[in-house]
């Protein structure tokens, strides 16, 4: 009886047990599936959110009695696979010994696999007479929030409105307050958030239209500069077309000028003509007077004709029926291809061969070249003792022909020009009033230390082609010549630099020699010495002497193209100006061969040389950095814009065509100065630039396109 009464007693136990449990699992489930429809509406309607983890339902729920009895046979195998899987766990449930398979539990007699949950979070079962007991794992979560219910053993993740008076789980939470604060602080968080990214994204979308702004300005200023190119194209073309018009017309005008010279020529021939004739008729009849004359005597009869006065005005006892009395000889008839202009007598080109004779006393220019005279007779120039300037250039006068007195009477004569005869000597007893002499292109072998003498005033000689040198002109030679500035020896035989050059010199010309060597002495007392010419010569950097010019201190200008030299000269004058090296086979630049300068070189031309881009360093224009005004460098071997260009900003013309220059950085021409330049032609044609390629800030700084050549450019 005892033993039934124990059974009732256990059986109502295990129903009561059961009953509280699956009651608390109902309370539970609902509480959770409230919390998951909260939160699925509330992701619904906030898209952009910071999301935070939804409820998630434990992996492993606790498990009941309640649970075995809705589905005895499915949970109970799986509730038991779970269990073995899991690590055992010895409880100190007493085991009774005469209920074989059963567990006692707290005075309760468990069945042989029977599961109970004696407290949350813990599941036992009884496997033949042991009590094994299982804690529930908890799976991890992601939220930022979490909350453990009443009679559940895992947390869950909580995400609803704050002071939600709905929610159980609120209304049974005593930290309300509290967690709304941090729910206001996450959503605070999150507007902050989702305000920088709104911020972030306007600033991309700014610097999107920034940059599709600077495209566009891009765009235009390409444009602009095509439109530009176009314009200066079509000025530089109207320019040419004007040009060639103007040339057209000056070829017109000439034309139509020559054409009115030869009718004035012809009238004047004409007119000639006629006064010949008149003039051979008046002859006439006064020898057919002088015929019938009976009463003439000795006296008059000689009509004192002396010989040698036929430059003299003809007797005017006899008077022209035709020509009035008052006219002067100068009206008369001249030899054909003579005319008077003025003042001036021209027969250039007449085909004479003798000084025609010409007598009035107001002439003071007689020009006779081109004609072929060979002789020039005493007293030839007595019929114009006033005249300033004669001219005998291009006959065939030689030395022989040339008469002592020719020149003794001419008072006034300041010009005689003789280029282009046959004479072998300087003439003699020329009039001390010369300033101007020129015997070019003869054949003058000796000049002595007589030559110049008297000749006082004279300020230019010229003896040009000659067969001089040093060893036919007298050191003593040129020592008369007080006032000589000027004197041109080229194309001559010269080795060395002329002895006894007179130290009023102002301008030598020697080009065109043989001059091998420039020695410390032969420029020493030629102080005034301002321009040097010595092109076309045998000179190199090693034959020019350092002492030979380089105090100087007014010598300006030196040509010295087209020698040998393979680097420029060092030693140069310091108060050179103007230098020419063009046609030597200079390959380098030297480091400060101008420094020395004062107050600096300004036109320096190295056309046609061999120079490379490895031959100028930033050193090689030292000195004339602030003083270069024109700078060439065109036809040589440079690949690149020399280094120093942008420095120098006096800088008026640079001409770098014909030489192998690919490309044109930015900073070589301009550098980062701001201010502009006073570049006026930029010549860069004939190299193999891509012009397309050019930075359009290559050329900023010069104030004109239109002063910048690039075209045309070679073909790769």
């Amino acid at each position: 009886m005892q033993i039934i009464n124990l059974i009732c007693f256990f059986l109502l136990a295990n129903l009561y047990i059961v009953y509280t449990q699956n009651d608390r699992t109902t309370i539970a489930r609902k509480q959770r599936r409230k919390l998951r429809h909260k939160d699925a509406r509330r992701n619904s309607s906030s898209n952009h959110r910071h999301s935070r983890t939804p409820l998630n339902k434990p992996s492993v729920s606790p498990i009941s009695v309640a649970d075995i009895f809705i589905n005895p046979d499915n949970t109970f195998v799986n509730v038991y696979d779970s269990v073995l899987g899991l690590r055992e766990k010895e409880t100190n449930y007493n085991v009774l010994p005469e209920k074989k398979g059963h567990c006692s539990v707290n005075g309760m007699i468990m069945y042989d696999k029977a599961v109970w949950s004696p407290k949350p979070c813990l599941t036992c079962l009884c496997i033949n007479g042991k009590v094994v007991c299982d804690e529930t794992v908890c799976p991890p979560l992601k939220c930022l929030r979490t909350m453990t219910q009443k009679e559940e053993c895992c947390p869950v993740c909580i995400d609803f409105e704050p002071n939600d008076p709905s929610d159980p789980v609120l209304v049974q939470s005593p930290h309300t307050h509290e967690m709304s604060e941090m729910l206001s602080r996450e959503e605070e968080e999150i507007q902050v958030e989702e305000e920088n990214k709104e911020q972030k994204r306007r600033k991309e979308k700014k610097l999107q239209k920034e940059e599709k702004k600077r495209q566009e300005l891009e765009a235009r200023h390409k444009e602009e500069e095509e439109t530009q190119r176009n314009r200066e194209e079509e000025e530089r073309r109207k320019a040419y077309e004007e040009e060639e018009r103007k040339i057209e017309e000056n070829r017109k005008k000439e034309e139509d000028e020559r054409k009115e010279d030869e009718r004035r020529k012809e009238e004047e021939e004409n007119r000639r003509s006629e006064a010949t004739r008149l003039e051979k008729e008046r002859q006439e009849r006064l020898r057919e007077e002088e015929e019938e004359d009976e009463d003439g005597d000795e006296e008059d009869g000689e009509e004192n004709i002396l010989r040698g006065d036929v430059y003299r005005n003809p007797p005017h006892r006899f008077p022209s029926p035709t020509l009035p009395e008052e006219i002067p000889l100068m009206q008369l008839p001249l030899p054909r291809g003579c005319f008077i202009s003025g003042i001036s007598v021209s027969c250039t080109n007449a085909k004479l061969s003798q000084i025609p004779p010409i007598s009035d006393p107001d002439i003071t220019r007689l020009d006779l070249q081109g004609n072929s005279i060979t002789s020039i007779p005493n007293e030839a120039f007595n019929g114009i003792p006033n005249v300033e300037i004669i001219d005998l250039s291009k006959n065939n006068i030689t030395s022989a022909g040339f008469g002592p007195q020719a020149f003794k009477t001419l008072k006034n004569l300041k010009r005689l020009y003789l280029d282009g005869n046959f004479l072998a000597l300087f003439p003699t007893d020329l009039p001390s009033t010369l300033e101007e002499i020129k015997i070019n292109e003869n054949n003058l072998q000796v000049i002595d230390e007589h030559n110049f003498e008297g000749l006082h005033g004279l300020v230019t000689l010229e003896l040009e082609s000659n067969q001089l040198s040093e060893g036919n002109v007298s050191p003593l030679a040129f020592k008369p010549l007080k006032h000589l500035s000027y004197l041109r020896l080229g194309r001559n035989k010269f080795r060395t630099i002329p002895q006894g050059l007179p130290t009023s010199i102002e301008e030598l010309y020697l080009d065109n020699n043989q001059i091998e060597e420039i020695s410390e002495t032969c420029f020493n007392r030629t102080t005034n010495l301002h321009t040097i010419v010595l092109k076309n010569n045998k000179l190199d950097e090693s034959s020019i002497a350092p002492l030979a010019w380089i105090y100087h201190e007014n010598l300006e200008s030196i040509d010295l193209s087209y020698n040998k030299f393979f680097h420029v000269p060092s030693y140069l004058p310091k108060s050179l100006v103007h230098l020419i090296l063009i046609g030597n086979m200079i390959e380098r630049i030297p480091g400060y061969v101008f420094g020395h300068m004062e107050p600096g070189l300004e036109y320096l031309y190295l056309s046609f040389n061999k120079l490379t881009s490895d031959g100028i360093n930033p050193v090689s224009f030292h000195g004339a950095y602030h003083s270069l005004r024109e700078l060439f460098l065109d036809h040589n071997d440079l690949t690149a814009v020399p280094i120093g260009i942008e420095d120098m900003r006096a800088l008026h013309i640079l001409r770098l065509n014909n030489n192998k220059i690919r490309s044109v950085p930015p900073d070589f021409v301009c550098g980062a100065y701001d201010e502009d330049s006073n570049l006026e032609y930029l010549h860069l044609e004939n190299n193999f630039i891509q012009t397309r390629e050019i930075s359009p800030y290559a050329f900023s700084c010069i104030r004109s396109y239109s002063s910048v050549f690039l075209k045309p450019q070679k073909i790769k």
